[in-house]
């Protein structure tokens, strides 16, 4: 027998074992037909928990999304799959599980990773980061292969006049293409900010633009417009959808949780040159080439600007109010991200690059250059302050939280946070940060935590502030057991929220007694909490477990000891069959 008759058999059997394992074996056992997950919620002690649920079918706007992704061949290049290996389980997330393709017909699983995975992808990055992302891939990633899709925008060729306006405000003249967009008649203003090149996003038709550059973000004379359409929109719910139906699952994912203080390294070239290229490759976009937060992206990010790092102002520090960050600080932004920003988590990047871009931002962008003879280098002239002391965290009870309720009114948080901490207290409207931003106080009942999802994260924004915004320190007015106890009545807001929506999920009151006890531990996918169910009902095992129970093989859940089993006759040959 020849090579080629070989290959010829060998193509024709692996032409249909591929036929059999996927399209054969899913109509003998269409696990997909199950919508069972299993997710994180947070409870109402705010501690997360891993439990099983129901998957959700798309809304209406996902939907169309979903159609968009299919019809401009997304999946081509993304795959939507991850596989239970150790690599794929530290970079993307949980291990993919049947329920989570309910409502996906057909599936989208693909197997070319040309581009990253996207099974978990929802609400790592914000909307404006992927609206950046789909009008030019290269202003995120630069070195991207990804085709442009700006013709899903609405971006008239036609640039519009910046011109002078009432009070000495600038606006846009009135053209075809702006009187499109906006209401100059109306009464509500909305300030907008271009980028260097004159690409002005526009997140809101209807109102009054005003061209805002506090700092001098752009100088030129004419802008182009673009603004979303509606199957643009559906496009980035779908893509922030992918993932969701695990809930919380991110706030426990340990490779982007990390609590450092004291991480340092020595001053070097070396390392100021390395860091130079990887923020060059993965920051430039958001922040800019100067690091002064106005990179090319930085138009689509109205909600929240990108850190301006030559201001020498950062918002996360365990070092005492007022006082540069650790390199510890640093490393703990970089690798968990900010949630809810366009800041992702970079846990997938060594630490060596982690660490040289910090000294990047340290020695070179963080400096005050308006005398270029004599630059101003924050972290030499201002080293930072010795890192605040948290020690283990209270345990959580039901009286600990309701003290943190009262702590919550005595220290007047809901003036800015809201009685309900949805960021619409009396006083929220027309703050500022630093820069001369607007800067709405957090909606808490999202869970959405920019320090971070632990108790110990939220304890340190209150004990330290967020430095350039109007969040205080309260480390004197109010005492440690307290602050912990507000702590934990903050994570309390956020109990049985989806994090997509921001709703309330439907978990009965039996389930959230069971889930809201200390003693239940159900700290992995393996170990989640099984409402009743009737015995009719499939099983709750997941993965290995439920091949297991498939071959009639006893399985053990966390905790409970096994059944004894009866003794098992030899065969012929002497050995137990297993």
């Amino acid at each position: 027998m020849n090579s080629r008759t070989v290959a010829l058999i060998s193509g024709f059997l692996f032409l249909t074992l591929a036929a059999f394992t996927q399209g054969v074996l899913p109509m003998l056992e269409p696990q997909s037909r199950s919508a069972k997950v299993t997710k994180v919620v947070r409870t109402n002690l705010g501690e997360l928990k891993w439990m099983e649920a129901k998957a959700t079918d798309y809304t209406a706007k996902q939907a169309l999304g979903r159609k968009v992704y299919i019809r401009e061949g997304c999946w081509y290049c993304h795959s939507q799959f991850v596989r239970p290996v150790t690599g794929e389980t530290r970079r993307w997330g949980p291990v993919s599980q049947a329920g989570e393709y309910a409502f996906d017909v057909p599936h989208l699983f693909s197997t070319r990773r040309i581009g990253p995975d996207l099974t978990r992808v929802g609400l790592k990055y914000s909307d404006e980061w992927h609206l950046a992302h789909f009008w030019n891939p290269r202003m995120v990633v630069p070195d991207s292969i990804m085709p442009r899709f700006a013709e899903l925008f609405d971006a008239p060729e036609e640039r519009v006049p910046v011109v002078d306006g009432d009070a000495g405000v600038k606006t846009l003249a009135r053209t075809a293409a702006s009187e499109a967009m906006f209401d100059f008649s109306s009464k509500e203003k909305i300030q907008l900010t271009p980028n260097a090149d004159g690409l002005l996003f526009v997140p809101e038709r209807g109102k009054n633009p005003v061209i805002f550059t506090p700092n001098k973000e752009f100088t030129g004379a004419s802008v182009r417009l673009a603004a979303v359409t509606p199957e643009l929109e559906g496009l980035v719910a779908y893509i922030q959808k992918l993932g969701t139906n695990r809930g919380k699952w991110r706030d426990r994912f340990e490779p982007q949780l990390i609590s450092a203080s004291q991480v340092s390294m020595p001053l070097s070239e070396e390392w100021i040159g390395h860091g130079k290229q990887v923020y060059e490759r993965r920051c430039l976009g958001c922040h800019g080439v100067k690091g002064d937060g106005n990179g090319p992206a930085a138009t689509f990010m109205h909600a929240v600007r990108p850190r301006d790092f030559t201001l020498g102002v950062f918002k996360f520090h365990l070092t005492p109010s007022g006082s540069m960050p650790t390199d510890g600080d640093l490393l703990r932004t970089i690798t968990q991200g900010i949630r809810g920003t366009a800041m992702p988590t970079w846990h997938m990047l060594s630490e060596k690059d982690r660490l040289s871009v910090i000294q990047y931002i340290k020695y070179v962008l963080a400096a005050d250059r308006s005398d270029p003879k004599n630059p101003y280098l924050y972290f030499i002239e201002e080293p930072p302050k010795p890192p605040v002391y948290i020690g283990q965290p209270p345990a959580p009870s039901e009286s600990l939280v309701a003290r943190g309720g009262e702590v919550w009114l005595q220290a007047k948080c809901w003036e800015c946070h809201g009685e309900k901490g949805r960021g619409d207290g009396t006083k929220a409207v027309g703050l500022m940060n630093d820069f001369g931003y607007p800067i709405p106080p957090a909606n808490l009942t999202t869970g959405q935590f920019k320090s971070g999802p632990l108790v110990q994260d939220i304890f340190r924004t209150v004990t330290n502030g967020l430095r350039g915004t109007p969040m205080p320190s309260y480390a004197k007015p109010i005492a440690e057991a307290d602050r912990w106890a507000l702590a934990y009545y903050i994570l309390s807001l956020s109990a049985y929220t989806d994090p997509l929506t921001g709703e309330k999920l439907n978990i009965s009151a039996e389930d959230r007694a069971a889930l809201n006890d200390p003693g239940l531990k159900a700290s992995t996918s393996s170990q989640a909490y099984a409402p009743p169910q009737p015995s009719s009902s499939l099983s709750g095992a997941y993965g290995g477990d439920a091949w297991a129970g498939r071959k009639g093989m006893e399985i053990v859940k966390p905790g409970s000891k096994p059944k004894p089993t009866a003794q098992v006759k030899p065969n012929r040959k002497g050995k137990d069959d297993g």
